[in-house]
């Protein structure tokens, strides 16, 4: 079966004739093919760059495939055709190729210091393991490894690096070694300026982010992928640890509230920018659309926003656009996004490796 689309296309915005034979995208006409969209604005499908498809609500693991589909499936019928899981306690490699599944980019679990991240989420090893920890958690991801740069230092009572700085750098250098790209989950300044020095390939969240240390995310290409919707969760973490632990309660909140100009700052320094929401555990399924009126309420504009979670973003994890022989998966929209973004919440259709989805 040959499906025939016809619209505006973005990035470019020029109405095109698209047909899509099995999983590619051809400029070919194709006769007998079923037109299933004319009009509207034609988007590659869209990437949550920051998911757990292996962690459940309450921020445990998943128990079974099936659990993974479901979440997966949430992600879908919103028009996010491609996830990246930023780590995941329960592997599920089986659905890289599941036709209703969206492509996949993978991390292991989560490389952790001991008693100092989520339970049962991480892989939790001393400074001596951290390489050959990574090393071999790149063998069970499909490209990427999730180091875990700081958390809570209860001795400290506030943010505090996972490691020393050298026993940092070696897990960047032991992802690169093993052919995978690194992402460090950051919050503190300290653990932040280490990773980037280090060579990490993508900061997640990153709070700490200096201006200084943005212009050299800038000149390395270190992607940011800022999860706006779980900063905003810091203050029920910092109400949390309020009593015990005040001083990384106001830490957090302090990080919470500058963020967004930071974020903007990056952006115009030219730092790669990509939306990915957190979902998995704390967060649900199904928010890109959020993520991404979030990092305009920050300042950025709807096109580079769009790209963020679209054919930017796909090209950054692999997953080729609507180009001579690219993906079939695309989503179309009745209105612009472009004029307003908040009409990436409602997708008119959705196509996945050439199925028709909605």
């Amino acid at each position: 079966m040959a499906f025939h689309v016809r619209g505006a296309v973005l990035p470019e915005g020029d109405v095109k004739d698209l047909w899509l034979v099995g999983d590619r995208v051809t400029f070919e006409p194709v006769a007998g093919a079923e037109t299933i969209s004319d009009g509207g604005f034609v988007l590659p499908g869209l990437v949550d760059a920051h998911c757990h498809l292996g962690i459940a609500p309450g921020a445990r693991p998943i128990e079974s495939l099936d659990q993974a589909r479901e979440l997966a499936a949430i992600d879908r019928d919103a028009g996010v055709l491609a996830l990246r899981d930023a780590g995941s306690p329960y592997p599920y490699p089986e659905l890289d190729d599941e036709p209703g599944i969206p492509r996949l980019a993978r991390a292991g679990r989560h490389v952790a210091p001991p008693r100092r991240y989520l339970r049962d989420i991480g892989v939790e090893v001393e400074a001596q393991d951290v390489a050959e920890t990574v090393t071999a958690e790149a063998k069970a991801g499909n490209g990427w490894v999730k180091i875990v740069g700081d958390w809570i230092h209860r001795e400290r009572g506030d943010l505090a690096p996972s490691w020393d700085a050298a026993t940092m750098a070696a897990a960047v250098e032991a992802a690169h070694a093993a052919g995978a790209r690194a992402a460090v989950h950051t919050f503190s300044e300290e653990a932040v300026e280490i990773m980037v020095r280090a060579g990490v390939d993508s900061v997640e969240h990153g709070t700490g982010i200096s201006l200084g240390l943005i212009d050299e995310m800038a000149r390395r290409g270190t992607a940011l992928v800022p999860t706006m919707i779980n900063i905003r969760t810091f203050g029920k973490i910092a109400d949390q640890a309020r009593g015990k632990y005040d001083g990384y309660a106001d830490h957090m909140i302090s990080l919470r509230d500058r963020f967004p100009a930071l974020v903007r700052a990056a952006y115009e320094a030219g730092v790669p920018i990509y939306v990915g929401t957190d979902a998995g555990g704390g967060i649900r399924h199904g928010l890109a659309a959020e993520e991404m009126l979030l990092l305009e309420e920050a300042g950025l504009p709807a096109e580079t926003i769009l790209a963020s979670a679209s054919w930017g973003a796909r090209a950054w994890l692999g997953f080729p656009g609507l180009v001579e022989g690219g993906l079939a998966d695309l989503v179309v929209y009745e209105a612009d996004p472009r004029r307003d973004l908040r009409v990436v919440r409602a997708p008119s259709r959705i196509v996945l490796r050439g199925r028709v989805i909605r």
